[in-house]
């Protein structure tokens, strides 16, 4: 069974581009048109670059016109804080080349999320550990000049809380503040378990909070808030969907050996899976989102490298050795 089909019937989106690009040239075991990918492997991390290139690509991968950087790296998960400073510096070097910024400029960066609830709680965290710089320009500008950028930094929490749609209150922000870069961090959703707090999607595409959740609010890029933005994503939960599928996926390959077996299952239609899992997910019609018990420490832990790469990339009198100076 073809896992597109699957997932269109489960109306299932897959936020990290990389997945996304897996699936389909998976299936095809062809080039996707109009995508085109590089890898570079590195001592901590594997960086993949996905760039949506034209609209034959857009309509294949259903992302936008854009360049996606996905940095993989399962050790996140261990406590080495030695390979956790690697990390926050291969996302700074990442960072840097996808902003190109202008000495002189603004920076607005968004928390996306809901801090009551874990595993959306990772943009309120990268917050909480940024250091805001714009107000300080007003009080020692010849201090600042040329060693720091004017950072501003807020979280406006969610829709259910505020009753304000998040692209709203963003644009109010934007109109007011005027920076040349809006750099929006939110939580997202996987295709597999193993991507779970291991993987930083970066994009110059901007972000559609809570697409892969089903629960899709307006899109905060260039077009809706006035200047240009970078998403900065890491999943934190995967669709129970997905996980069942695997699972029933898993037990029917091990009757490979077994024709008739082999060939019940190669017969079973997309319909039909659907159909099993959401009678088992009936409770939740099918929108049950799974994380691990230890996301509190992997949002903690990927919130400071994530806070540590932008104090890097944002600041250039930042000294990359002792950049922990720096955090809130």
């Amino acid at each position: 069974m073809k896992k597109l089909e699957l997932y269109r019937h489960l109306k299932v989106q897959l936020d990290l581009a990389v997945e996304a690009h897996q699936l389909l040239r998976g299936e095809s075991g062809e080039e996707i048109p109009g995508v085109r990918m590089d890898e570079q492997k590195l001592e901590h991390a594997k960086v993949t670059i996905i760039t949506v290139e034209t609209d034959e690509g857009v309509e294949a991968i259903g992302k936008p016109k854009g360049k996606y950087i996905t940095i993989d790296a399962p050790e996140i998960r261990t406590s080495n804080y030695v390979v956790h400073e690697d990390i926050t510096q291969v996302l700074a070097d990442q960072l840097i080349e996808l902003m190109n910024l202008k000495e002189d400029a603004s920076i607005l960066i968004i928390g996306l999320g809901n801090w009551n609830a874990t595993p959306d709680a990772l943009g309120p965290q990268v917050i909480d550990k940024t250091m805001v710089t714009r107000h300080l320009f007003q009080l020692s500008p010849d201090e600042l000049h040329g060693k720091m950028r004017k950072v501003s930094a807020i979280a406006p929490g969610v829709l259910g809380i505020t009753g304000i749609e998040t692209a709203e209150i963003i644009r109010g922000i934007v109109d007011h503040v005027k920076p040349d870069l809006v750099i929006a961090i939110d939580a997202l959703a996987a295709g597999s378990l193993e991507r779970v707090g291991t993987s930083i999607q970066l994009a110059d595409t901007g972000i559609h909070p809570g697409s892969g959740v089903g629960n899709p609010r307006a899109g905060i890029n260039e077009e809706t808030v006035g200047c240009k933005v970078i998403a900065i994503g890491l999943p934190t939960v995967v669709n129970a969907s997905l996980i069942a599928h695997d699972v029933v996926e898993g037990v029917f390959k091990q009757f490979v050996t077994s024709p008739s077996l082999y060939k019940l299952y190669k017969g079973i239609k997309p319909e039909t899976f659907s159909k099993i899992i959401d009678d088992v997910l009936s409770p939740f019609q099918g929108n049950l989102m799974v994380t691990p018990k230890e996301i509190d420490t992997l949002i903690k832990t990927t919130a400071k490298i994530i806070a540590g790469a932008l104090a890097i990339s944002l600041h250039p009198g930042v000294d990359r050795e002792d950049y922990e100076r720096y955090l809130q």
